[in-house]
């Protein structure tokens, strides 16, 4: 077992290394920002107010979801352990200037949402049952003609398929289980019957169960942790603007030892943001492209800038509260070895008693159902797409009793290689974003010269597509 979890890891840490993934999701969000230019900066503001504040997209009926609870649905799914234990992580090792390659990962990360959203909205279709069924594992096939988008849609298909029982489903079971029998001396095997019997009853419903309790579960848990880290930082205002400039300082000099700290270099820094960073908002991996095609929307260039936001809330709300409160409570030079209480102790140092320790205990065990259940859903399409439907079922089923073994079972090896197949699901999909950008920035930006705010109605939306030269057909016919 120590062989099969070494060789994990080194696997794992070659792909989430500085010669591919690292940088494979920087340029590859680098260059659709410029293709887009720039949408996740001048539409941020129309993106929040269409998915937030309509929370759906009027008149729109092709689709499972409304807008608002595709996106929580997808939030779930990102918004987990990686928030938490994974900020610590990166700052553990990289020191406080992680956190600001975190948020240069997720401001790039958000023009990879978008497109990878775009693209689940424009090639899904409808399965057996009825229901919407789309992502790279239809976008990439569809949309690249020949062999090449079979293999890579393929490749994404069985990568997220097995990614799904474990960074979706054994390792948050395992995080939830572990860290209240911590806080509250209650037994993993109590945890694990309890979580497998709501993961059951959620997920034997459908997406349309799971797009419910997401809409009413996911905003909930987000501001109860982000109104905790929020009172700390009022509570420690004065040591903020040093905190912000050890965080932008460390990120280009690197960081001196001290305390429990090893110290690290810039390269460190920038590895372990850009990782972490992509573990807590998935951008670029084609996971949240399944939520945003089961969406009702008019176009996809509406979903796709619902989605962005979702990259937005992860990173720039909740992982910059996490790691500005562990900055500022000046708890982070514990070092690598201390990054799994990191959080819990910085929470602790900037709340009375033991309120600290207990929201942290509360918003992981949250924040981990929450992904159990967004994954649930990336698995179920996966395997609709491999077996067809009548292995859904089955599989909501078994993806609910794996729960139970995540929660009792030491899960080692399943944390690195859920890291590797996370990778792996990254790579078809990465290079699917790169050959499709051109099509994506065509028709977007054709969309937003004629509804630039987004304001537009069903009707004005069905006039506008009933004109547009550049539709699906076309594309389908022409292969461009």
């Amino acid at each position: 077992m120590e062989r099969i979890e070494t060789v994990l890891g080194e696997i794992s840490a070659f792909i989430w290394g500085p010669w591919v993934l690292i940088p494979l999701l920087g340029l590859t969000g680098v260059l659709l920002t410029i293709r887009l230019r720039g949408i996740q900066f001048r539409t941020l503001g129309a993106a929040l107010r269409l998915g937030i504040g309509r929370r759906k997209d009027e008149g729109a009926e092709d689709g499972d979801l409304s807008q608002f609870q595709a996106l929580t649905t997808a939030l779930a799914a990102t918004v987990g352990t990686g928030n938490i234990v994974g900020v610590a992580t990166a700052i553990g090792i990289g020191g406080p200037g992680a956190l600001f390659w975190m948020w240069v990962t997720g401001l790039f990360g958000m023009a990879s949402k978008y497109t990878e959203a775009f693209l689940g909205v424009r090639f899904r279709t409808t399965d057996a049952a009825g229901e919407k069924s789309g992502g790279p594992q239809y976008y990439l096939e569809r949309g690249i003609r020949g062999s090449l988008g079979k293999f890579l849609g393929l490749f994404f298909t069985i990568a997220a398929a097995i990614a799904a029982f474990g960074i979706g489903n054994m390792t948050q079971g395992n995080s939830i289980a572990g860290n209240i029998e911590g806080s509250f001396g209650v037994d993993r095997w109590i945890t694990g019957i309890v979580l497998t019997v709501f993961a059951l009853i959620v997920l034997v419903g459908g997406i349309r169960s799971i797009g419910r309790v997401t809409a009413a579960f996911v905003p909930v848990m987000i501001v109860f942790y982000v109104l905790g880290a929020v009172f700390i930082l009022a509570v420690n205002a004065g040591d903020l603007p040093a905190a912000l400039g050890l965080v932008f300082t460390d990120a280009f000099t690197g960081t001196a030892a001290t305390g429990g700290f090893v110290g690290s270099t810039i390269m460190l820094a920038v590895q372990f943001g850009v990782a972490r960073g992509i573990f807590s908002n998935e951008s670029g991996m084609g996971s949240a492209a399944i939520a945003a095609a089961a969406a009702r929307t008019t176009h996809p260039v509406r979903q796709g800038l619902v989605s962005m936001t979702q990259t937005f809330i992860d990173t720039m709300i909740v992982v910059t509260c996490t790691g500005l409160v562990i900055v500022t409570t000046g708890v982070w030079d514990v070092g690598e070895d201390g990054a799994d209480t990191m959080t819990g102790a910085a929470f602790s140092h900037g709340l009375p008693g033991d309120w600290g320790h207990y929201i942290v205990t509360i918003a992981l065990a949250m924040f981990a159902f929450s992904t159990v259940l967004g994954w649930a859903y990336y698995g179920e399409r996966c395997m609709e797409r491999l077996f067809g439907r009548r292995l859904v079922m089955p599989y909501r089923i078994v993806f609910s009793l794996v729960v139970y073994v995540g929660c009792t079972v030491p899960l080692a090896a399943v944390w690195n290689f859920s890291d590797a197949a996370n990778g792996l699901m990254a790579l078809p999909n990465l290079i699917g974003l790169v050959i499709l950008s051109g099509l994506v920035a065509r028709e977007t930006r054709h969309y937003l010269r004629h509804d630039p705010r987004l304001e537009a109605t069903k009707d004005e939306v069905d006039a506008f597509m009933a004109g547009h030269p550049g539709g699906i057909d076309t594309y389908e016919e022409t292969g461009r």
